[in-house]
């Protein structure tokens, strides 16, 4: 068994997936919201301790049987560089990476846990060279999300970032793509070349940011104000299209960061254009957004599916499809634990 633990701002998602054969079969799921905040910003221990509490309850309810779990910690907390260096062996690269690191990551080595991944060798160029992903991420903010989940009884596995998680579960393997997820603080962006992360970046509007745009232009309260976003999004014929005019300027902010992004990886990352975009996160499943997205960008958009290559129960299928954008990270994360 395998379960992945999506602990969002706003929502904790969980998934587990059960191998038969080549293929992963959903076993469980479970989605709940809580009101607070994230695990980085705890201040004490009955914090802490309550949102264990909550994540225990919803492990029992959703029917989880592992206790072995793979969690994600927050793209927009983690440092994520591409460097290139000369032809090295492994070896070689754990140490350059000791050395390069300290110019690349903005806090103290010795207070970062750092990561690499081999991206690209390019022999045949002149000199030639090699890619690599370094990640690091705050030690202290990983020792709070594992503390989180070990208190609720459970056993941390792996900790990953969302997008590496992403990454696994919707980036095609023969393309170069780009990764959209709305969250509910913040939207996350990567590139992915051939499967693999080389680019990402965070835009900090997002779910709520779409919300407050609605309740202020329409004069209503935040509850409302979420649900006519999610029953009418962008649709221009739906309610007027008043929905659409007040979300209009946030999606175009949105739109213009990408694009921003983008231009930043081809000019500087000397990277290639990607051909298409996937979408995930709750925003993505708003009416007529990937559209609008689309439109804005210039670029082919797709709603992405963690669970193309999942084996779902069809009576399961019924009630999860709606809200399939939400496990993305969760799905991914699972995933990984048996690569």
């Amino acid at each position: 068994m395998s379960v992945g633990i999506d602990i969002g701002s706003k929502f904790i998602k969980i998934i587990e997936l059960q191998k038969a054969g080549t293929a992963y079969e959903l076993r469980a799921s479970g989605i709940v919201g809580y009101v607070g905040q994230p695990p980085e910003n705890f201040k004490d221990d009955s914090e802490s301790a309550s949102f264990s509490g909550l994540l225990k309850k919803l492990f029992k309810e959703a029917n989880i049987s592992s206790r072995d779990v793979a969690i994600s910690i927050p793209e927009q907390l983690v440092f994520t560089r591409t460097i290139k260096f000369p032809l090295l062996t492994d070896q070689e690269i754990i140490s350059a990476i000791k050395w390069e690191a300290e110019q690349y990551i903005p806090i103290p080595l010795a207070e970062a846990i750092i990561q690499h991944q081999v991206l690209e060798r390019k022999e045949s160029t002149i000199p030639p060279e090699i890619k690599v992903l370094l990640v690091a991420a705050p030690r202290k903010l990983v020792e709070k999300y594992v503390k989180v989940v070990q208190n609720a009884g459970l056993n941390v596995a792996s900790v990953e970032t969302e997008m590496i998680a992403l990454t696994r579960v919707l980036a095609p393997l023969d393309k170069t793509v780009l990764l959209v997820d709305f969250g509910a603080a913040s939207t996350n962006i990567a590139i992915t070349k051939n499967g693999l992360l080389n680019f990402s970046r965070t835009i900090p509007t997002a779910g709520e940011a779409f919300t407050r745009a609605v309740a202020q232009t329409l004069g209503i309260d935040m509850k409302q104000a979420e649900e006519y976003k999610r029953a009418y999004g962008m649709s221009a014929s739906q309610l007027e299209g008043k929905i659409k005019v007040a979300l209009d300027p946030v999606f175009k902010l949105v739109a213009d960061e990408i694009k921003k992004a983008i231009q930043y990886y081809l000019t500087e990352e000397k990277g290639e254009s990607p051909t298409s975009v996937i979408v995930s996160g709750g925003t993505s499943s708003m009416p007529e957004a990937a559209t609008s997205l689309g439109r804005l960008l210039g670029i082919e958009i797709v709603v992405g599916n963690p669970f193309q290559k999942i084996v779902v129960n069809p009576e399961v299928a019924k009630t999860i499809t709606s809200y399939a954008p939400l496990y993305s990270i969760a799905v991914g994360l699972a995933l990984g634990m048996d690569q």
